[in-house]
């Protein structure tokens, strides 16, 4: 099983702010979602029937809360949520990645505290700031259709953000050989899948728009003259738990 965050190498895990406040405080990059991408993971390469400390693998955690992680032969080398779940993509009502001087100039406009902006930038954001629908991708995607600009624009950006993760973890791992997409987004939303992947033809990618038309199953969703693998992995995160849980009462009954 993958180890998630704490084998992050330290350029991934460390903010360009005074390195005392790493010392003193602990502020670096954390992420989250751990044992969904460690599950993920470790399916994947059972699916291929590869060993998976041979793999590079971007996997995308994608529902209300969202992320990626970049797994490097067995062990998670970057992720994009940070010190906090609000940093890296788009999410239902999180902002993710934005520029930080935006929260003093806002707060300054809007006469904000802290507390304020705080709650702003992590419910009042993301897909359902955009859109002025919901936090629910079923909603926008059916706003969408029915000829909202606003929440067009939030799926263009939510898939846009997500393509943009991949490109670069796999530039940062020097290739990869599978995208996995899992959690309630991830398993369920076709057409945002295919968003996605489309111009990733580049890398590898073929869609099979037949084998993408499920929901909630495992299978791989790229043709098989593919050369990277793109799979819908539901995720199991309390198998993952049960496991560990386990392991660690093993270990300290054989102390």
């Amino acid at each position: 099983m993958i180890q998630h965050s704490i084998k992050l190498p330290e350029e991934a895990y460390t903010y360009a702010l005074p390195y005392e406040y790493y010392e003193k405080y602990g502020v670096r990059r954390y992420g989250f979602h751990g044992t969904s991408h460690g599950y993920v993971a470790n399916r994947a390469a059972e699916m291929m029937d590869q060993d998976i400390n041979n793999l590079k693998i971007v996997t995308c955690h994608l529902g209300n809360g969202a992320s990626i992680a970049a797994v490097k032969n067995g062990e998670s080398v970057d992720t994009s949520m940070g010190f906090t779940p609000l940093e890296g993509l788009v999410m239902g009502t999180r902002c993710g990645d934005i520029d930080p001087a935006i929260v003093p100039f806002i707060m300054d406009k809007e006469d904000m505290t802290a507390s304020d902006i705080d709650s702003v930038l992590n419910k009042e954001s993301g897909l359902y700031g955009v859109s002025g629908v919901s936090s629910d991708m079923r909603d926008i995607e059916g706003a969408a259709e029915k000829g909202n600009n606003q929440a067009k624009v939030a799926l263009d950006i939510f898939n846009y953000r997500v393509k943009k993760y991949i490109g670069s973890y796999s530039a940062a791992m020097g290739g990869v050989d599978a995208v996995v997409f899992t959690a309630g987004i991830g398993e369920n939303a076709i057409e945002t899948r295919e968003e996605i992947l489309a111009g990733l033809e580049y890398m590898g990618i073929k869609i099979d728009k037949k084998a993408n038309d499920i929901r909630g199953k495992e299978q791989i969703i790229t043709t098989s003259d593919s050369t990277v693998k793109a799979m819908v992995i539901p995720t199991n995160e309390e198998l993952v738990i049960a496991k560990d849980t386990k392991a660690i009462v093993m270990y300290w009954q054989n102390k």
